[in-house]
């Protein structure tokens, strides 16, 4: 079985993209704000709420970069980056609680749950139509080498029975990767993802 949602365009990108940014700490270390971002957009376009304060038919590139300036007091870059899922869980809240956004209740789940746990909470996610934030910090598989450190959504996912997927999307570019790999990372240092609720 193979499921993905159908994300937002900015002109030819799947989503934003933090190197469209000019703020060079939200460049460096955006990558939780620019998944905020995202879903914020997500949640408008798909559940009617009103998260984005800019014009969405179309949606603008600079627009989309004034919106990061929005997000960045709730989840700001730091030295040791947004290295924990309830830095963002935090985060998001204030900022829908400043928006008077309560039907969305946002929780985590860390790396130290069950790879089987993890994976059906992303199934049931996506087939609810809900993107997921993924935090992955260290890695041993270096074919995971570009996520290491960094936020980016998962928006699809494909279960074989003996081999399970989910489709990464980051930088505007979606890549399937083996979700095995990426949740069992080697490391006692672990990431985790965002789940969302949304009445």
């Amino acid at each position: 079985m193979r499921k993905e949602i159908k994300m937002f365009h900015i002109g030819v990108s799947e989503g934003g993209n933090r190197d469209w940014l000019t703020d060079p700490f939200m460049r460096l270390g955006g990558c939780a704000a620019v998944c905020a971002c995202d879903c914020s957009i997500y949640f408008d376009l798909n559940f009617g709420t009103a998260l984005y304060p800019f014009e969405k038919t179309p949606l603008e590139k600079q627009d989309y970069v004034k919106f990061t300036s929005v997000m960045k007091p709730y989840l700001h870059p730091r030295m040791s980056g947004i290295n924990k899922t309830r830095i963002f869980v935090d985060g998001f809240r204030a900022f829908l609680r400043d928006r008077n956004e309560n039907r969305i209740s946002v929780s985590a789940i860390n790396g130290d749950e069950s790879e089987s746990t993890a994976f059906e909470a992303i199934k049931r996610q996506i087939d609810r139509g809900i993107p997921v934030p993924f935090l992955n910090l260290i890695n041993k598989d270096k074919r995971l080498k570009e996520y290491e450190w960094h936020w980016f959504l998962l928006t699809g996912y494909a279960d074989y029975g003996d081999g399970k997927m989910v489709r990464a999307l980051t930088y505007s570019t979606p890549e399937w990767i083996d979700f095995s790999a990426l949740w069992n990372t080697g490391f006692s240092q672990k990431g985790g993802m965002i789940i969302y609720d949304i009445n």
